[in-house]
């Protein structure tokens, strides 16, 4: 089945992806503002590739107007495409995808902000960038493990990327996004240990269809005793609990 999966879902997403491309020229020249035909696109592009891997996304709860943060917690490269499907944000992501053919081009349409790890200066950076963002209207969304996780975990929550929504004076909402088939957590999408991403894309287009939750909690309240430790440990939590995991 997996084979016959592959043979109809592999055509379906080349043709998803260019006309994705050749959409974007006119109507994402500088990412996806609020309200605009562009930022429809991309929710609707979303949706439609999610489609050829047999994913249906699911929200929950209400994500606050633009502008605010969302910081999700991350465990497959869907992950920015299963948000997008429900509210279409900027999005900061590792530089290497950047790079990646017609992937990297459509998301540096998308408005997505590129970060080299362990760069401190590229940090500051995007920082600026993301608070400069905010300031005008826009929302980001980030994923404060800095890198995916294995299933079933939940890495610690870097707090300094949430000065950008402090500086900014804008909210903080975190999001939960998690991945179902038959009511059961489907932790054989998610990354294994050691797995490139093109395995991990043709393990996915050969499963069975399945759900992805996009879970929006309620906005974390700045701290001055605990600062933003103290809301990347509640927004951690928050999230910890809607994926039945130990805080």
């Amino acid at each position: 089945m997996g084979v016959l999966r592959c043979a109809w879902r592999i055509p379906l997403m080349l043709l998803v992806v260019v006309g994705g491309c050749l959409a974007a020229i006119p109507l994402l020249p500088r990412g996806p503002r609020p309200g605009t035909a562009g930022a429809a696109l991309l929710r609707n592009w979303s949706r439609l590739f999610l489609r050829c891997f047999g994913v249906r996304v699911k929200r929950v709860g209400e994500p606050l107007h633009d502008p605010v943060m969302f910081v999700a917690n991350h465990g497959s490269w869907m992950d920015i495409t299963v948000l997008h499907a429900v509210r279409p944000a900027d999005f900061v992501a590792k530089a290497e995808i950047g790079r990646w053919p017609l992937v990297g081009w459509m998301a540096r349409r998308g408005g997505t902000i590129f970060h080299r790890r362990g760069n401190n200066d590229s940090l500051a950076a995007v920082m600026a960038v993301m608070s400069e963002r905010l300031r005008d209207g826009r929302s980001i969304a980030a994923f404060p493990e800095g890198g995916t996780a294995p299933a079933g975990t939940l890495k610690t929550f870097h707090a300094r990327i949430l000065q950008a929504a402090l500086d900014a004076a804008a909210p903080v909402q975190p999001v939960a996004l998690r991945y179902l088939r038959d009511g059961q957590p489907a932790t054989d999408m998610l990354f294994s240990k050691g797995e490139s991403f093109l395995h991990n894309v043709g393990r996915v287009l050969a499963t069975r269809a399945l759900t992805a939750e996009v879970h929006f909690l309620k906005p974390v309240v700045f701290d001055p005793e605990g600062g933003r430790r103290r809301m990347a440990e509640t927004a951690r939590a928050e999230i910890a609990v809607v994926l039945g995991l130990a805080t």
